[in-house]
């Protein structure tokens, strides 16, 4: 199946997700809350683009979207802009100390001076991807809690999670760095909890908390998992491949 963006014939499979294609064809669409690794929860709403299907016209989030049928996609139309604009003129009033924000407001033209502004100590754009990344760990220590204004990211009332492992999967996929991950002489502090980090057994990198590890070790149903980074498993997976294939 044949579809258009911005003037170029790309090739997509029926269901596969229009940033998807949009991606594999160069073709930038802007985004914050989306993850190759987690379904888009498509809140942020940044990766919108207009579609022309059968003669009728629409705005939809491209990371959500899927192509059933050939359409025609503008990434970066006059109203595309001003959607975006508006979109991050929000997020400035929210967080307008944040770097990434920042960058994005100024390439689309949002001034300085806005009649909103929030607290500067913000830095979260309630994108809930941190929340969807510990939901698919299964650990489910953080959600969205309150209401309005007071809305945001936490564990129950604010206390340290006997649930949280962590592994910070949610500090990684942050497009803010919002969620605050420190580590200092072998611990891990997130979420108002201490881990005690566990390095790797060939090259000594503290890479991942005991209790993660514990975590991966009951999930897999097994009785001892090597303690290796990601790095090391590559390495030595590398030299077992070569070792088998090796004439």
């Amino acid at each position: 199946m044949k579809i258009i963006i911005d003037g170029k014939v790309c090739i997509a499979q029926k269901g596969e997700m229009l940033l998807q294609i949009a991606k594999r064809n160069n073709i930038f669409i802007p985004t914050l809350c989306h993850s190759e690794a987690l379904p888009g929860p498509g809140s942020c709403r940044l990766c919108v683009v207009e579609i022309e299907d059968g003669g009728r016209k629409s705005i939809v989030a491209s990371c959500i979207y899927p192509v059933r049928r050939e359409i025609k996609v503008f990434t970066d139309s006059e109203k595309i802009k001003a959607i975006r604009k508006d979109l991050l003129m929000l997020l400035y009033a929210r967080t307008p100390e944040d770097e990434t924000i920042n960058n994005l407001r100024k390439e689309y033209g949002v001034p300085d001076k806005i009649r909103f502004s929030g607290d500067k100590e913000e830095h979260c754009i309630l994108c809930g991807l941190c929340v969807k990344a510990c939901e698919e760990m299964g650990s489910n220590s953080i959600s969205t809690i309150m209401r309005g204004v007071t809305k945001k990211v936490s564990t129950p009332y604010d206390e340290p999670s006997s649930s949280c492992i962590g592994c910070g999967s949610c500090a990684y996929v942050c497009p803010t760095d919002a969620i605050e991950m420190i580590e200092r002489d072998g611990i891990r502090t997130i979420w108002n909890k201490d881990f005690e980090l566990v390095k790797c057994e060939k090259c000594g990198k503290a890479f991942a908390t005991k209790d993660q590890l514990e975590y991966n070790r009951k999930k897999l149903s097994e009785n001892h998992l090597d303690v290796y980074c990601e790095t090391c498993k590559r390495v030595i997976t590398g030299e077992k491949l070569r070792d088998i294939y090796q004439p």
